[in-house]
């Protein structure tokens, strides 16, 4: 049956009582369930204090005014702690709401990313993506058209949290919007810059790299929108380049005209591309340099492009204690013999 306030005065005197004579531990056990009874009665510390003032005052007849007085200094310790502790039961509770919310929109946020994997048998294709929080400020695209075509882009937008990660929705819908442009980079990024310039806040930037395979010619076209610069791999001598991405970031100015370049790739070679998550990784406090991820690249160079990538995530996730400081994208297309 459940206690009225009375009722829970008699019965925690009765267990007071029985403590004070015995000492026993199923009194304490008792005491256990009794605080279960205080949190669905919503009774504050301060009432616990004056209940068991009350009830020591009834039980012990000769109680000291000292030890009377003390529960005076008590009581207002622990009404600045219950109203403390309410406000952070509230806090805690909308963190919770926060973070259910968040796990919802990171799911949705996924569910943009391709999935499919590419198909021409001339490449072999590899992406890695991982974002340091829940909602992730990194795009990653890939695509394949009726001629057997293949567009890939990588975008990172400046900014963090849930603007970024509804700026890298925007550029995902944008993208869809432009099939006719979606394998011509540099039309692409013009015409991608000028929806992004109308639509995000003008502390917000977007970098990006878009490049497209022709598998007839073997040729890597791409342009920058002041992304990281990627690497190629030429495998007839075993080294790395820099690719060249010269190109103004998009959402500053809606006149850009963007640069495209080509790459003739030959059996073996490769494109690396990635987000600033894998360059601002840290090796004993210091950022990696570049030559330090195409040694690592190179270390798994004779593995599939997919399994290439993920071992060199887990190679920097490790150096780094698994605490990602950014989002981290990594992405390898390459032709192969």
């Amino acid at each position: 049956m459940e206690k009225t306030k009375l009722s829970l005065y008699q019965y925690y005197r009765e267990m007071l009582k029985n403590y004070i004579k015995d000492k026993s531990e199923l009194t304490l056990y008792s005491a256990q369930q009794f605080s279960k009874e205080m949190i669905e009665k919503d009774m504050s510390p301060e009432e616990m204090v004056s209940l068991h003032l009350s009830v020591l005052k009834e039980l012990i007849k000769d109680l000291p005014q000292e030890v009377i007085d003390s529960y005076d200094l008590l009581l207002e310790i622990m009404i600045g702690y219950g109203l403390a502790h309410r406000e952070h039961l509230s806090l805690r509770d909308r963190q919770r709401q926060l973070d259910s919310e968040l796990t919802v929109a990171a799911r949705m946020q996924k569910s943009l990313l391709p999935s499919k994997p590419i198909t021409v048998d001339e490449l072999d294709f590899g992406i890695v993506s991982v974002p340091a929080g829940k909602m992730s400020g990194d795009y990653y695209h890939y695509m394949e058209d009726d001629n057997g075509n293949i567009g890939v882009a990588v975008a990172d937008v400046i900014g963090k949290g849930v603007p970024a990660a509804m700026s890298m929705s925007m550029i995902k819908y944008a993208m869809d919007s432009l099939p006719e442009q979606r394998l011509q980079p540099a039309g692409l990024l013009e015409n991608l810059n000028r929806v992004v310039e109308r639509n995000i806040d003008s502390d917000m930037f977007i970098t990006m790299v878009y490049g497209t395979y022709d598998p007839k010619l073997h040729h890597f076209y791409y342009s920058s929108a002041g992304h990281e610069p990627g690497f190629v791999y030429r495998a007839s001598q075993n080294k790395f380049e820099n690719m060249d991405t010269k190109g103004l970031v998009l959402g500053v100015s809606s006149k850009v005209n963007y640069k495209e370049y080509v790459l003739e790739l030959n059996p073996g070679d490769f494109i690396v591309l990635l987000s600033d998550g894998v360059t601002e990784s840290r090796i004993d406090g210091e950022f990696i340099e570049r030559y330090q991820i195409t040694q690592l690249i190179k270390k798994y160079i004779h593995l599939p492009a997919q399994a290439m990538v993920e071992q060199v995530y887990r190679e920097l996730e490790k150096i780094q204690d698994f605490k990602l400081k950014d989002d981290f994208t990594l992405l390898i297309l390459r032709r192969n013999v």
